[in-house]
């Protein structure tokens, strides 16, 4: 088994956060994280729209999607390749009736096409600011993925384009018939063919949710003693896109925990930017999995990820060629 160990830092990282819990604002930790909760509800509402137009007949319940969305967020955050994705695939499926996983996998890509459209300009913003190392200069961040990857830009991309090819080829392959297979993927991108509702109704709506992660970072900022501002809470979103481009750790977890003390070196004391970089992760991802747990719980009746894993293969076989 190949494993892939996380930047050198972040336990030493960690053991400082821990270690300095009582320096922690209170009152700003729990508003960010409030925020951020709320920016998961939001971004669940925007998706409902866009799986609601991809399968207009079926009866879908806002909380099931609500709960798909967190779960597998809070599941990216303690598996490896963004293993939480596959998760929320399964849920929505499973709680759409009638729906298909091609349709359903390509609704998540246009769920995703917000965080695109909103990357570019976060990553323009930070890299114009003079701390937010350029792409070649990746190779010197603290990180055994990005050192990889910078080392290696030849292989990356051909790894990428593999992995991309091989998944369309994948699922063209497992369809019983190509042309249905690619109609049930256009349905998954229905919501598109209404720009206007579109824009109104998923990406207006997402842009909400993103201010209320604008909000989180800001409250995160301030709690552990890093003075917030506009600026540099784009560059703390700058270092999630980045982290979000490597799956190969949870949640980006070494990646993020290096760029973060790369770029706020200088903005305050060595030791509160470490804890900073690591202790937002801790607790985002703490706080998100325990709900993330409960609503696997109480809304989808499983007791852990091995009873997903079991009721996939099981719904898998029932459901063969859907």
């Amino acid at each position: 088994m190949v494993t892939i160990p996380l930047a050198s830092g972040f336990i030493e990282s960690a053991s400082k956060f821990f270690g300095g819990l009582a320096a922690v604002k209170p009152v700003p930790l729990l508003i960010a994280l409030v925020c951020f909760v709320a920016y998961l509800t939001v971004r669940s509402r925007a998706y409902l729209t866009i799986i609601q137009t991809a399968f207009p007949n079926a009866t879908i319940r806002w909380r099931d999607i609500w709960g798909a969305y967190v779960v597998g967020f809070s599941f990216n955050a303690v598996l490896p390749a963004r293993g939480g994705n596959v998760v929320k695939v399964f849920l929505v499926h499973s709680k759409v009736p009638g729906s298909n996983y091609p349709a359903v996998v390509s609704s998540f890509v246009v769920d995703f096409m917000f965080d695109i459209s909103m990357a570019i300009p976060v990553l323009g913003f930070a890299f114009t600011q003079g701390v937010f190392p350029k792409p070649p200069d990746f190779a010197s961040i603290d990180s055994t993925d990005m050192n990889w990857i910078a080392n290696n830009p030849s292989r990356s991309l051909f790894i990428a384009t593999a992995i991309g090819v091989g998944l369309v080829a994948l699922f063209a392959v497992l369809s019983v018939r190509v042309k249905a297979f690619w109609q049930k993927v256009r349905q998954g991108f229905a919501v598109l063919r209404d720009r206007q509702r579109y824009f109104q109704t998923v990406w207006l709506v997402q842009f909400a949710a993103w201010l209320l992660q604008f909000a989180c970072y800001w409250f995160m900022l301030e709690a552990f003693g890093i003075t917030p501002s506009i600026g540099r809470v784009m560059l703390v979103l700058g270092c999630y896109a980045v982290a979000s481009m490597v799956p190969f750790t949870p949640g980006g977890a070494g990646v993020l925990q290096a760029l973060i003390v790369k770029v706020f070196a200088g903005a305050a004391a060595a030791e509160t930017v470490a804890a900073f970089s690591v202790g937002q992760e801790i607790a985002i991802a703490a706080t998100t999995f325990a709900i993330g747990f409960a609503a696997l719980v109480w809304l989808f009746g499983f007791k852990s990820i091995g009873d997903v894993r079991r009721a996939g293969h099981q719904h898998r076989k029932t459901h063969r060629g859907a």
